[in-house]
């Protein structure tokens, strides 16, 4: 696996991370957690060292699961975690509302490194932006952090422009982590230039489109009826037709490439740029496996202009996530 470095932090990562979420949620129930553990395993011998959770994913059980599937090779892998609602897992409930005071972010710090078996955490995001708390506080809260050892790098997730600027100012962020793809490519226009300018790396999450993209989802498919994207707009029945021409457009690609529809989307996000790292999420080996194969596809500069030139041209439909995700997403 081809390594790459996020912005100009020196935190060095494999080409391609592995989101978690889903080991524990929402596109359907619970995996079964010595399955999971045994597919973070496999991933680190097939290279990956990127591994993305929060404590938000579960909640809790997710890092739980990095803490089994690592607790004696911790020094091979980065962990990336995020902090950032209130919630009361034990007493039966989920995610409240956003909660950045300094306070609760060392609180749930301490937690944090309970869980995963660690005496540190390599990337600690912010995972959304809370406009009741001064990011400054927020950034120097996790200076503090880093200073201490707890923590080695900051980021932050869904943040808009000034937001990150402002962070950087007090402590430099590493990465920013928000939705990119080929479906959904609004950080093009100002996020993109922002992070290249300040040497932040970014790391798309959905970059395959919750699966989307893959082609596995076509206009007869139901979702399980606890799967999250039963939520989502662009997953609606009746935008799915519009959406699928961008999945016909891939497919297209793939069969040109000799790759799938997967590896295209994969290939395609890390020809973006050299400090990008995507980081699709799945529960089942095969699917680890091809989307890993997605960073050898490479494209020429007139592969990518043509595939710009027809992706311009569709009319694709429906918001990436629900109304109250959004509300809760700097523009």
């Amino acid at each position: 696996m081809q390594k790459r470095f996020l912005g100009e932090s020196g935190l060095e990562v494999s080409a391609l991370g592995l989101g978690t979420m889903n080991m524990t949620g929402p596109y359907g129930p619970p995996q079964d957690p010595q399955e999971m553990v045994a597919l973070l395993r496999t991933a680190v011998e097939r290279g990956v060292t990127f591994f993305d959770t929060a404590e938000g994913y579960g909640p809790l059980e997710n890092e739980k699961l990095l803490g089994e599937a690592f607790k004696d090779i911790r020094d091979e892998v980065v962990i990336a975690t995020k902090f950032g609602f209130d919630f009361d897992a034990e007493a039966g409930q989920g995610l409240g509302g956003l909660n950045s005071r300094p306070e609760h972010i060392r609180k749930v710090t301490e937690a944090m490194l309970k869980r995963l078996r660690t005496d540190h955490i390599d990337l600690l995001y912010q995972h959304r932006v809370d406009p009741q708390v001064p990011i400054e506080d927020v950034a120097g809260t996790v200076k503090e952090l880093i200073a201490e050892g707890k923590v080695r790098h900051f980021g932050l997730s869904e943040a808009g422009v000034q937001t990150i600027r402002r962070a950087h100012a007090v402590q430099p962020v590493t990465a920013l982590q928000s939705e990119y793809s080929l479906w959904y490519r609004g950080p093009e226009a100002e996020i993109l230039p922002t992070l290249e300018e300040l040497g932040i790396g970014f790391v798309p999450f959905s970059p395959l489109g919750a699966g989307f993209l893959t082609g596995k989802i076509n206009l007869t498919t139901e979702l399980d009826e606890n799967d999250f994207r039963n939520s989502v707009p662009r997953f609606a029945v009746d935008v799915r037709e519009a959406n699928l021409a961008l999945v016909d457009l891939i497919r297209e690609v793939a069969e040109r490439k000799g790759a799938t529809p997967a590896q295209i989307a994969l290939g395609w996000l890390l020809a973006q740029k050299p400090w990008i790292v995507p980081i699709p999420g799945t529960t089942k080996l095969h699917r680890l496996e091809e989307n890993l194969g997605g960073a050898d596809v490479t494209f020429t500069s007139g592969e990518l202009a043509d595939i710009d030139a027809a992706a311009s041209k569709l009319q694709l439909a429906g918001e990436r996530m629900p109304q109250s995700f959004l509300d809760a997403t700097e523009a």
